[in-house]
């Protein structure tokens, strides 16, 4: 994480950065790092959680705020009514894009309301190749997020610090930490595009084992907001 945050210039002096805490095992794997970082890195910058209440059954306060707790991290959580217009008005087959933008949307305005300049999200290596795929494969698009981002209506920088980590680190670190995550942050948990994108990637690899760092190096080389 580090080595992404140094080379994207992800942190700056007195930063205030807002992590982003879903609950899964990237975004507690995510906010553990920060704090850890916090202590020993050469340049001082602050740290909350936001966590988006979407109204879900299985949503957990209670776990997320005793997680914070233990960190001595501030936790803000806002409710949204993503459920509700998603699932239940709209109905939406493919909801995984409208439900992002309305959480955004949230976490924007918590993260200028206490201050924030910065929002951390904890997409790791995996997402990075995977949204790669969806934009070529479903749209012809060769593109995926940036690194790092510049939001000129809000004037906050997203950063993801989690680019150059495998889903299977942020596992390990969980396993070896013996960490709890939210059972489930998402009811299209393993069944979305991006599931499928996940399976085909792991379907490559058996034939190309270096398929994943060939498609990172690709990224890295040929899109701009890549280019370190």
């Amino acid at each position: 994480m580090r080595k992404a945050i140094e080379e994207y210039n992800m942190i700056e002096e007195n930063d205030k950065i807002a992590i982003c805490l879903s609950g899964g095992k990237d975004s507690i794997t995510m906010l553990h790092a920060f704090k850890s970082l916090q202590r020993f890195y050469p340049k001082k910058f602050n740290i909350i959680a936001i966590t988006i209440d979407p109204g879900f059954e299985f949503f957990d306060k209670n776990f997320l705020q005793e997680i914070c707790k233990q960190l001595e991290i501030p936790l803000y959580i806002e409710k949204s009514n993503a459920k509700e217009i998603v699932f239940d008005i709209r109905k939406e087959k493919n909801p995984c894009s409208l439900c992002a933008n309305l959480r955004r949307g949230v976490i924007n305005s918590v993260a200028i309301r206490e201050g924030c300049n910065k929002i951390a999200l904890g997409h790791n290596q995996d997402d990075v190749l995977e949204t790669f795929l969806l934009n070529l494969l479903y749209t012809g698009n060769i593109g995926t997020f940036s690194p790092k981002s510049y939001m000129d209506r809000s004037k906050i920088t997203l950063i993801r610090p989690l680019i150059y980590t495998p889903e299977k680190d942020t596992k390990r670190f969980i396993k070896k930490n013996h960490l709890s995550v939210m059972s489930k942050v998402c009811p299209m948990d393993g069944t979305s595009k991006r599931e499928a994108m996940k399976q085909l990637i792991f379907s490559l690899t058996k034939n190309i084992p270096m398929v994943r760092a060939n498609l990172f190096g690709a990224i890295q080389r040929n899109l701009t907001d890549w280019k370190i």
